[in-house]
């Protein structure tokens, strides 16, 4: 990876709001922040405090960086599945991070998690919640699903993300990425550079899909799905 960040890697930067994250993501900002952040909940004891399950830096106001991104993409794989089992996902990922012989803080973003993660997480994943065989293999398929949709470098870290554009997973195009190395990490559609935000204001200015189509010379179903990321989440 060229270095153009003074010796500090691009995706350990934070740059990104739980806002950005939520709408880059397609995951209702309160679920990013609880997951990165933590939340307090009540009890018939009084309230309790959920501690995050991403580690995130100590940034007011709370930022994001790129392997964060990654990391709560995989994460909304089990949250499709098994939503109320997070105090499981937290005992499920301890174990990984302790069988990771790369010793990575982020094991979620190495190639590593592809290969012999994903059965380690379900192994313990689903011992702790009673998985059936059904439900394990339904899970392995979601992650591979997520997983599928994160490239890496020589190294097996996470180095881009193209993020599912529609509710349906199945058959998501790969038409928008995250590259911390282009456009200081916004959204932009795959090979060209160009950031969503860009097409989604000249979009709401008035100007026609077609019309941008033709100015950026792409075809007019990714100018399409550039603005649908564009688009806010529901809370």
């Amino acid at each position: 990876m060229i270095d153009l960040y003074g010796g500090i890697d691009p995706r350990d930067i934070p740059t990104y709001s739980i806002g950005d994250a939520a709408r880059y993501l397609r995951i209702p900002p309160g679920t990013i922040r609880s997951w990165t952040v933590g939340r307090y909940y009540p009890t018939t004891n009084g309230s309790k405090f959920f501690k995050p399950l991403i580690a995130i830096g100590e940034f007011k106001p709370r930022l994001l960086c790129f392997t964060n991104l990654v990391e709560i993409h995989i994460l909304r794989a089990i949250r499709k599945h098994h939503q109320i089992q997070l105090d499981k996902v937290r005992i499920a990922l301890d174990f990984i991070e302790q069988e990771d012989q790369s010793q990575s803080p982020h094991p979620l973003a190495r190639e590593t998690f592809r290969t012999d993660g994903v059965n380690l997480f379900i192994e313990r994943y689903g011992e702790l919640i009673n998985a059936s065989a059904r439900g394990q293999m339904d899970l392995r398929d979601a992650l591979n699903t997520h997983l599928e949709r994160i490239k890496t470098d020589e190294f097996g870290i996470a180095s881009e993300l193209y993020p599912f554009t529609r509710s349906q997973e199945e058959n998501n195009p790969q038409f928008v990425v995250i590259d911390p190395q282009i456009s200081f990490g916004r959204l932009v559609l795959a090979g060209t550079g160009i950031a969503t935000s860009v097409l989604a204001e000249r979009y709401h200015a008035g100007d026609s899909i077609d019309d941008l189509a033709d100015d950026y010379d792409c075809d007019r179903l990714m100018i399409e799905e550039a603005i649908r990321c564009e688009l806010p989440v529901a809370v």
